[in-house]
Protein backbone atom coordinates (compact mmCIF):
# COMPACT_ATOMS: atom_id res chain seq x y z
CA UNK A 1 0.00 0.00 0.00
CA UNK A 2 1.25 3.43 -0.93
CA UNK A 3 1.21 6.15 1.74
CA UNK A 4 1.88 9.65 0.46
CA UNK A 5 2.76 12.41 2.94
CA UNK A 6 2.64 15.99 1.73
CA UNK A 7 3.04 19.37 3.40
CA UNK A 8 0.73 22.08 2.04
CA UNK A 9 2.04 24.78 4.39
CA UNK A 10 5.44 25.06 2.72
CA UNK A 11 9.00 24.16 3.68
CA UNK A 12 9.67 25.07 7.32
CA UNK A 13 6.34 26.90 7.72
CA UNK A 14 4.31 24.21 9.48
CA UNK A 15 2.69 25.37 12.73
CA UNK A 16 4.49 24.40 15.94
CA UNK A 17 2.52 22.17 18.30
CA UNK A 18 3.44 20.90 21.76
CA UNK A 19 2.51 17.88 23.86
CA UNK A 20 1.14 18.54 27.35
CA UNK A 21 2.29 15.70 29.62
CA UNK A 22 0.59 15.25 32.99
CA UNK A 23 1.35 12.74 35.73
CA UNK A 24 -1.70 10.86 36.98
CA UNK A 25 -5.22 10.68 35.62
CA UNK A 26 -7.61 13.40 34.47
CA UNK A 27 -11.09 12.17 35.36
CA UNK A 28 -14.12 13.47 33.48
CA UNK A 29 -17.37 14.10 35.31
CA UNK A 30 -20.18 11.74 34.21
CA UNK A 31 -22.26 14.49 32.56
CA UNK A 32 -19.36 15.27 30.16
CA UNK A 33 -18.42 11.64 29.42
CA UNK A 34 -19.84 11.68 25.87
CA UNK A 35 -18.62 15.21 25.04
CA UNK A 36 -14.82 14.90 25.22
CA UNK A 37 -14.19 16.62 21.88
CA UNK A 38 -13.27 20.31 22.48
CA UNK A 39 -13.78 19.90 26.25
CA UNK A 40 -11.89 22.63 28.11
CA UNK A 41 -10.23 21.17 31.19
CA UNK A 42 -8.10 24.09 32.32
CA UNK A 43 -6.01 27.12 31.44
CA UNK A 44 -2.40 26.90 30.22
CA UNK A 45 -0.32 30.05 30.79
CA UNK A 46 3.27 31.14 30.35
CA UNK A 47 3.51 33.99 32.84
CA UNK A 48 7.04 35.13 31.99
CA UNK A 49 9.59 34.95 29.22
CA UNK A 50 11.15 31.89 30.87
CA UNK A 51 10.25 28.36 29.86
CA UNK A 52 8.02 27.90 32.94
CA UNK A 53 4.32 27.15 32.38
CA UNK A 54 1.33 27.01 34.72
CA UNK A 55 -1.74 24.86 34.15
CA UNK A 56 -4.82 25.68 36.22
CA UNK A 57 -7.50 22.99 36.51
CA UNK A 58 -10.35 24.01 38.79
CA UNK A 59 -8.80 24.89 42.17
CA UNK A 60 -5.46 23.24 41.39
CA UNK A 61 -2.36 24.76 39.78
CA UNK A 62 0.47 22.79 38.22
CA UNK A 63 3.90 24.17 37.32
CA UNK A 64 5.82 22.69 34.42
CA UNK A 65 8.65 23.28 32.02
CA UNK A 66 9.25 23.05 28.27
CA UNK A 67 11.37 20.05 27.32
CA UNK A 68 12.63 19.34 23.77
CA UNK A 69 11.79 15.97 22.19
CA UNK A 70 14.67 13.77 21.02
CA UNK A 71 12.97 13.35 17.63
CA UNK A 72 10.26 15.66 16.27
CA UNK A 73 6.78 14.26 15.57
CA UNK A 74 4.38 15.15 12.76
CA UNK A 75 0.68 15.88 13.17
CA UNK A 76 -1.05 14.30 10.18
CA UNK A 77 -4.55 14.46 8.71
CA UNK A 78 -5.92 11.75 6.49
CA UNK A 79 -7.05 13.10 3.11
CA UNK A 80 -9.51 11.31 0.87
CA UNK A 81 -7.90 10.49 -2.50
CA UNK A 82 -9.22 12.55 -5.41
CA UNK A 83 -11.50 10.92 -7.98
CA UNK A 84 -9.28 11.92 -10.91
CA UNK A 85 -6.61 9.38 -9.95
CA UNK A 86 -6.92 5.69 -10.68
CA UNK A 87 -8.92 4.35 -7.70
CA UNK A 88 -7.20 0.92 -7.82
CA UNK A 89 -3.68 2.31 -7.41
CA UNK A 90 -4.67 5.09 -4.98
CA UNK A 91 -3.26 4.55 -1.50
CA UNK A 92 -3.58 6.56 1.65
CA UNK A 93 -2.70 10.25 1.47
CA UNK A 94 -1.67 12.16 4.60
CA UNK A 95 -1.33 15.92 4.93
CA UNK A 96 1.09 17.46 7.46
CA UNK A 97 -0.74 20.01 9.61
CA UNK A 98 1.86 20.55 12.31
CA UNK A 99 5.23 19.63 13.84
CA UNK A 100 5.79 18.75 17.50
CA UNK A 101 9.29 19.55 18.74
CA UNK A 102 8.64 20.16 22.46
CA UNK A 103 6.58 18.85 25.32
CA UNK A 104 5.37 20.75 28.35
CA UNK A 105 6.05 18.49 31.31
CA UNK A 106 4.14 18.81 34.59
CA UNK A 107 5.86 16.36 36.93
CA UNK A 108 5.04 17.80 40.36
CA UNK A 109 1.92 17.52 42.48
CA UNK A 110 -0.68 20.26 42.02
CA UNK A 111 -0.77 23.22 44.41
CA UNK A 112 -4.16 23.97 45.97
CA UNK A 113 -5.34 27.49 45.19
CA UNK A 114 -7.83 27.42 48.08
CA UNK A 115 -6.28 26.34 51.37
CA UNK A 116 -9.44 26.60 53.51
CA UNK A 117 -13.05 26.10 52.51
CA UNK A 118 -14.92 29.38 52.14
CA UNK A 119 -17.98 29.73 54.42
CA UNK A 120 -21.33 29.50 52.71
CA UNK A 121 -23.77 32.41 52.56
CA UNK A 122 -25.86 30.97 55.44
CA UNK A 123 -22.78 30.57 57.66
CA UNK A 124 -21.70 34.18 56.97
CA UNK A 125 -25.21 35.51 57.67
CA UNK A 126 -25.48 33.61 60.96
CA UNK A 127 -21.97 34.73 61.99
CA UNK A 128 -22.77 38.40 61.30
CA UNK A 129 -26.14 38.09 63.11
CA UNK A 130 -24.54 36.56 66.18
CA UNK A 131 -21.86 39.28 66.16
CA UNK A 132 -24.59 41.96 66.02
CA UNK A 133 -26.38 40.37 68.98
CA UNK A 134 -23.20 40.27 71.08
CA UNK A 135 -22.66 44.02 70.69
Amino acid sequence: MKIEVKCSCGEGNCPEWAIVELQGVVEVQPEYQNQLQNLEIGRLCRPSSQEIYTFTVGYHELTGSKVPLKKPLLVLKKVKPSDTENSKSAGVELDVIGVIRHRILFKTRPKALISKAQPTVKERASASASAALNQ
